[in-house]
């Protein structure tokens, strides 16, 4: 076993370039006769204008130079006060104790949900602007495959080419252990969920979307967060792995996607609010 631990930490270490390598570490009230009405519509005018948080300007520091600090200066006011409003809705506070990410490959739609101490709420989904590849997970480097499974944020990105991204943990232990067993030297790496509307491998959510991701995953924190992609919603119709030409093991790869999102609503379907 320590040799085979050995195999797999070496394969980490191949994946130097990945599917997304840019990304870097570092209405006036109308006349009316009824002056009862009239009087009473600058008031209400006023006080929506009170809950109004207009959009943020672009980062004006140049890139390479910005930290996650500096994003939630300039984003973190207009992008909690967008989320608050699907938080209130679904009855969790904002920010909250734990959030999944499920991205449905084939709908092209990433769904968030997220809990307090109870079970997991939808919360929202966004569209997923472009996202390269078919269903079936990722092998190799330069597959143009988004990649399918269980996975981890490990890093915040606020100098990404793609406006800002988030990084999972692709290969993840799962993904080594297969391409060990398969000889595959180089799975791949750099898996990012981004800005923008262009990727190869890569989640691109585009920019409003990503600001608001971004935000929420600095405020909840990496450790409390949870990516699970899957080919499509397993709660439409079963994930199976007997066309093509997929591994063995996808298998018991999509056993483990569908049990994680059918956990997140027992007994419910969720896809019911958009963009």
């Amino acid at each position: 076993m320590k040799s085979t631990a050995k195999i797999i930490v070496g394969l980490a270490l191949t994946g130097l370039l990945g599917a997304c390598s840019g990304h870097k570490p570092v209405k006036t009230a109308s006349t009316s006769k009824d002056s009862a009405t009239t009087a009473v519509k600058p008031q209400a005018q006023a006080d929506r204008n009170m809950y109004y948080t207009p959009p943020p300007p672009p980062l004006s520091l140049p890139h390479g130079q910005r930290t996650v600090a500096d994003v939630l200066e300039a984003y973190g006011p207009y992008a909690s006060h967008k989320l608050t409003h699907y938080f209130t809705m679904a009855k969790v506070s904002y920010p909250p104790r734990e959030v999944a990410f499920v991205a449905l490959k084939q709908e092209k739609k990433l769904e968030l949900w997220a809990r307090d101490s109870g079970e997991f709420r939808f919360i929202r989904d966004y569209k997923i602007q472009a996202a390269s590849g078919v269903s079936g997970p990722k092998l190799r480097q330069g597959d143009k495959q988004v990649p399918e499974g269980i996975y981890r944020i490990v890093r915040l990105n606020p100098n990404s080419n793609y406006h800002l991204s988030l990084k999972i943990n692709y290969p993840n232990e799962f993904d080594l252990f297969h391409a060990w067993q398969e000889g595959r030297s180089n799975p791949g790496s750099d898996i990012f969920i981004h800005g923008k509307d262009a990727s190869i491998g890569c989640l691109a959510m585009g920019d409003e979307a990503i600001e608001e991701l971004f935000v929420l995953t600095a405020q909840v924190g990496a450790d409390n967060m949870k990516v699970i992609i899957a080919p499509h919603d397993p709660r439409t119709y079963p994930l199976e792995a007997g066309y093509g030409e997929l591994p063995e093991w996808t298998h018991e790869l999509y056993s483990n996607i569908s049990r994680e999102i059918k956990a997140l609503s027992p007994g419910e379907k969720t896809a019911k609010r958009g963009l």
